[in-house]
């Protein structure tokens, strides 16, 4: 264990930067700039500016940051990033499978908890669910090591036309729209295919083995993944 002195500095609030550092910056873990994580955290830029000035300059240091280009995530500054998104989606998934929330109430319940729960606790949940891969909107979960697998996904807006498709996963952010894709039949596993012509305010798609198509505002398109099928 290192010493205490060494140890990366976190609260609630620092985690939730790290999170969406993490979330925004992707596998290649591209700088996120700071009005991204301003519109990400609901936040103002100037707040976000100065929390990341200060992450970049604790002992060790959480991020490195580049003034009027943004932030990424350092070694320690991710892999406390990938311990809460870990936390949060077995959360969500003992929530949904176990307690019976629906997949829209989730994401606020794990919001909460992601941050007090011990790791004891955290692999309890894991073997309780049976080391689940994906949380309820098919975002993976990434290893007790903070490994995550490659998946190459596309924005359901951005989709091929007359391509086949599976959804692999949804946007966990908005209740009201994961309700209309309950309505709609759009969950990570489906087969889509978007039908040719639908690419201006809304699109028309193709759900599951159905012969009629329904229409989506690109919106709710936008929250949507896609994986070749």
């Amino acid at each position: 264990m290192p010493p205490l002195s060494r140890r990366l500095y976190t609260t609630e609030s620092v985690d939730d930067y790290l999170k969406a550092i993490l979330e925004l910056g992707g596998s290649g873990q591209a700088l996120v700039t700071s009005n991204a994580l301003a519109q990400h955290l609901g936040v103002r830029a100037a707040s976000v500016t100065g929390m990341l000035q200060k992450l970049s300059v604790q002992k060790p240091p959480a991020v490195n940051y580049e003034k009027h280009r943004g932030a990424r995530l350092t070694p320690a500054g991710k892999k406390r990033a990938l311990e809460i998104l870990r936390h949060h989606r077995l959360l969500e998934r003992f929530l949904h499978e176990v307690l019976d929330y629906s997949w829209d109430e989730v994401h606020d319940e794990a919001e909460r908890l992601e941050h007090f729960i011990s790791e004891r606790f955290e692999e309890r949940i894991a073997a309780k669910l049976g080391n689940p891969e994906t949380d309820p909107h098919g975002h993976l979960i990434p290893e007790r090591s903070g490994a995550i697998p490659a998946r190459e996904e596309v924005i359901l807006s951005k989709w091929p036309c007359d391509l086949p498709g599976l959804i692999s996963s949804v946007s966990d952010r908005d209740a009201a729209a994961l309700r209309e894709m309950t309505r709609l039949g759009l969950k990570p596993g489906v087969p889509i295919r978007v039908e040719a012509g639908t690419r201006n305010a809304s699109l028309r798609i193709r759900v599951g083995g159905r012969t009629d198509s329904v229409r989506l505002s690109t919106s709710l398109a936008s929250g949507i993944w896609v994986v070749a099928a």
